[in-house]
């Protein structure tokens, strides 16, 4: 019996550092495997916890997780990774710090200008944002098009971005619309502005300086009937962060038509400029496409006939 009992120690010890190693080091699905196997926990127990945590997650998804067969993407998966860091008694963020550095690690040494991890952060503000604002999750609103012109600055900074859009009430009552911007790591929300150009008007406007989210209410001045259509178009002066190295739009479900143009200072242009999509902010980005620079408007564009739920984008390297 003491030598079962030193053996079970050795065991132990062994399994505790192993996940002290892969806390340090990752990658996230290692990482995972080796809490939930330091903890001596089966699946179903984890699944257990999690569902009193409000989580609800399948053991065979969580079994995925822990061989690296598919990450968590969805908020309700993210959710339960940070659940998963009290059940398994880890370090706050030690799990979304992992999944956050191997999604920001396909950049290379060059710092991504919006991380993974920018976005669950920016994720649970704007919800709370949205709230303040009375927005419901359902706006009443389609998207028949959406053209969004980003300009660059002389800095490379996102000097702004206008956004033209046409939209189709789906039920009566609508009279506004809840745009978002999310500035560049190290913005300055609380000195950015919202202008109203055309068929509608500023409301309230709410930021979060750690994150740099800004949302603003975009007033109809009247109220849209089922079936109607509107346009109306409304820009954001931002030019408070370093250089911008790509700009993405995250599409909640499928829509109409977008259109994504950036334009750059004539004095600071970038050497190559790229198309790319993501099926979410965790999944590894597809559809990489080489843009080039138009010399005599020095601008890229993409063109999405119907968007698909996930984020689309324009990157550009500077040298």
């Amino acid at each position: 019996m003491p030598h079962a009992t030193q053996h079970a120690d050795v065991a132990a010890d062994v399994a505790i550092a192993e996940l002290d190693t892969a806390l340090r080091g990752g990658p996230f699905h290692v990482a995972l495997r080796a809490a939930i196997a330091a903890r001596g926990l089966p699946l179903q127990r984890v699944q257990h916890h999690l569902s009193r945590y409000g989580v609800k997650v399948g053991v065979t998804s969580l079994s995925y997780w822990q061989q690296g067969a598919r990450r968590p993407q969805r908020p309700e998966s993210l959710r339960a990774v940070r659940a998963l860091e009290e059940i398994l008694q880890l370090p706050d963020e030690s799990l979304i710090r992992l999944l956050a550095e191997s999604e920001d690690g396909t950049h290379g040494d060059r710092p991504s200008s919006r991380s993974y991890r920018s976005f669950v952060a920016a994720s649970g503000v704007l919800e709370h944002l949205l709230a303040e604002l009375e927005c419901p999750v359902d706006n009443g609103l389609d998207s028949l098009g959406h053209h969004e012109r980003v300009r660059i600055g002389a800095r490379g900074e996102l000097l702004g971005r206008e956004s033209h859009h046409i939209v189709r009430a789906h039920r009566d009552g609508v009279d506004r619309f809840v745009a978002v911007h999310h500035g560049d790591q190290g913005c300055a929300p609380e000195r950015m502005t919202v202008r109203a150009l055309e068929n509608c008007r500023t409301g309230r406007v709410r930021r979060h300086h750690d994150t740099g989210v800004l949302v603003a209410e975009l007033l109809f001045d009247t109220r849209l009937r089922s079936g109607d259509t509107f346009l109306f178009r409304y820009s954001v002066e931002d030019g408070t962060a370093g250089a911008s190295r790509e700009y993405l739009r995250e599409f909640g479900m499928a829509g109409g038509q977008y259109a994504l143009e950036v334009c750059f200072d004539a004095h600071t242009l970038p050497v190559r400029c790229h198309r790319f999509t993501q099926h979410s902010a965790a999944a590894p980005r597809s559809g990489r496409q080489g843009l080039a620079l138009s010399p005599q408007h020095r601008s890229v564009h993409l063109v999405e006939p119907r968007v698909r739920a996930g984020l689309v984008g324009i990157g550009w390297d500077w040298e």
